[in-house]
């Protein structure tokens, strides 16, 4: 055993022995990152198509991105929202430029399920009444609020009873939402395409219409895009695919470059129901985390990687429909941009685990589907690279299959 792979062992016997087990782990340690690009200990380089779950869609340690870092950490890290910064002032007014029209006011976090914790509490302050709606298949994040309005039960049932008045109904059809709805309701919330509920993008007409019902009943709609934020899906926000605003809006992951954000946007008249001392938390609005997220919007703007996303994202759906016509393994291709799925047959964990040790990182999302969440930078010979890899696993993965089947049945 070499030193590297000597230090890869005890890292990962640390983790082991000293972290929380709730993250299922690959035997890889992680130690750079440039653009697409990983390496590992060892030094063995990674085509990184999971960007950390959506966070290095500007690529990992853009150079923009890590020099607002390392200039704002020599001036002010931290200062509480207590006080007034010219760098939390700065990200907000790049911020509000981009959002969808009316959603002017923001909310700054940590993380994706504060972002969703926020939106729930502001729907029903500002409209006095507590039952929420989400979808079925939906996904957003583990906290008490947030897991109350995700459906998998594998996340929700070993913490039983959750947050009461929120329920689920089955996505894509209006006529469920209007049977859903009571005197109680204050809001809907729904990402725009399900992300870890397999990559399911709404059939055409269904957010307007969800819209409508919002708009004819006086209640909120609230959008998570927490995965689809950020020109993931080809428009700067998932929603403006359809042309739908909502009331509220949840982003994070790739606003601040890689470091930890959440955001919840609002109208002005919908934010305003909220008070002094109603809604906080420590870290809001970090001076260090407004610089990485001034610099990760300007190269988002400058670089136009939403129109990348959409381009690109069009020619690997493509090359993606090409492999599903030769590999029966592959049942769908879903997606819209660089936020892509393809569900199989069978259980995903070989064909990751196979594309792993090709070189190549891959999502799951579901037992099913496998997510595709590249770094937006990612060009069209990069995309080849996977897609070739992609037909080597999936052939391995068959032959693998019928194998073991013809050892069962001998």
């Amino acid at each position: 055993m070499n030193e590297a792979q000597q230090q890869q062992q005890h890292i990962m016997e640390t983790e082991n022995n000293y972290l929380a087990n709730v993250f299922s782990k690959k035997p890889v340690v992680l130690i750079r990152g440039k653009g697409t690009q990983v390496w590992d200990i060892n030094g063995k380089e990674y085509l990184d198509c999971t960007s950390g779950y959506g966070i290095a869609a500007t690529g990992h340690c853009h150079p923009k991105v890590v020099e607002a870092i390392k200039t704002q950490a020599e001036q002010l890290i931290t200062c509480h929202s207590s006080y007034y910064n010219n760098t939390r002032a700065q990200f907000i007014e790049k911020l509000v430029k981009i959002t969808p029209q009316g959603l002017n006011k923001a909310f700054l976090s940590n993380s994706g399920a504060e972002s969703v914790e926020c939106a729930l509490k502001l729907a029903r302050k500002a409209t006095g009444k507590t039952e929420i709606i989400a979808l079925m298949g939906s996904y957003h994040g583990k906290t008490m609020g947030a897991l109350s309005a995700t459906w998998d039960k594998k996340y929700r049932e070993p913490f039983l009873p959750l947050i009461p008045d929120i329920k689920h109904i089955t996505p894509d059809n209006p006529d469920k939402l209007q049977e859903a709805l009571t005197d109680k309701t204050a809001a809907v919330i729904m990402e725009p395409i399900r992300g870890e509920g397999g990559i399911r993008v709404p059939p055409q007409g269904y957010l307007q219409t969800v819209r409508d019902i919002c708009n004819e009943h006086g209640i909120l709609l609230i959008f998570d895009e927490v995965q689809t934020g950020f020109g993931r899906t080809g428009k700067l926000f998932g929603c403006q695919n359809w042309n739908v605003t909502p009331d509220i809006m949840c982003i994070a992951k790739p606003f601040a470059g890689g470091l930890p954000i959440g955001i919840t946007l609002a109208t002005d008249s919908v934010m305003s129901t909220l008070k002094t001392g109603e809604h906080s938390t420590t870290f809001s609005g970090s001076p260090l985390v407004c610089a990485a997220g001034c610099a990760a919007i300007d190269v988002l703007i400058e670089e136009q990687l939403a129109d990348k996303a959409a381009s690109n994202g069009q020619y690997f759906k493509t090359q993606l429909e090409t492999l599903a016509a030769k590999h029966k393994i592959i049942k769908e291709i879903r997606g819209l941009g660089l936020m892509l799925g393809i569900e199989l047959r069978y259980d995903v964990y070989g064909v990751i685990t196979k594309a792993l040790n090709h070189g190549i990182l891959l999502l799951d999302a579901g037992r099913t589907v496998v997510r595709l969440l590249p770094p937006l930078v990612i060009t069209k010979p990069q995309i080849d690279q996977v897609i070739n890899t992609l037909d080597i696993v999936l052939e391995e993965e068959t032959n693998e299959r019928a194998n073991n089947s013809r050892t069962v049945s001998n």
